[in-house]
């Protein structure tokens, strides 16, 4: 996930945060609490989606990766998690639409086919 995107806030003195920051840590604490340890935050400087913030990618060996933006540490941290989970069960990455949490429908900003693949 991304750490480095700013989000406008007015009611902070620099007039933005940095929520990945908050994610990250809220996400890797919900995981080791859970003990899915399947599951691997990764936090990263930079996912160029910098108007979508709080973005994650679920990426995995030989699986297809996803992007999803507009995320909120509060909100969706179970979404992730939920989507993760199903994400690491499906042989090529590829959940079907009706089992991807609402946030992470909607925050879809990419769909990515694995290195080497062929149609």
């Amino acid at each position: 996930m991304c750490t480095t995107c700013r989000r406008k806030r007015a009611d902070v003195p620099e007039g933005y945060d940095l929520p990945g920051k908050d994610l990250a840590r809220i996400l890797a604490s919900e995981v080791a609490r859970r003990g899915l340890t399947e599951l691997t935050v990764t936090p990263v400087e930079c996912l160029a989606v910098c108007r979508r913030p709080c973005t994650v990618a679920f990426a995995g060996p030989a699986k297809w990766t996803h992007l999803v933006g507009d995320l909120d540490a509060e909100a969706h941290v179970g979404d992730i998690v939920t989507a993760a989970l199903a994400f690491a069960r499906a042989p090529d990455g590829i959940v079907p639409w009706a089992e991807r949490p609402q946030s992470i429908r909607n925050g879809g900003l990419a769909r990515v086919p694995p290195l080497g693949f062929k149609p």
